[in-house]
């Protein structure tokens, strides 16, 4: 889920009872209100995980959108899996 905004995340999370790892959540606080790192941020990591579960075969990706799909689309297209 490509991340907008960490406090919609970690309410997100909170309420799912989903767990942000540790580190991750560290990082993310750092941002505080600036959005526009925080998503170029998210989008290098997500990227690079993304890329890293495809090397290991996993059969398939599936993204939450959350109605924000450029992220997503700028992903994909970093991967190469679309054009």
């Amino acid at each position: 889920m490509p991340i907008n905004n960490f406090s919609q995340l970690a309410r997100f999370s909170d309420g799912c009872g989903a767990e942000i790892p540790r580190w991750l959540r560290k990082r993310l606080e750092e941002f505080h209100d600036d959005t526009e790192s925080l998503q170029a941020f998210t989008l290098d990591f997500l990227t690079d995980f993304t890329q890293k579960l495809i090397d290991l075969g996993v059969p398939g990706l599936h993204f939450y959108t959350m109605n924000k799909v450029d992220p997503t689309l700028t992903i994909c297209e970093r991967l190469g899996l679309i054009k």
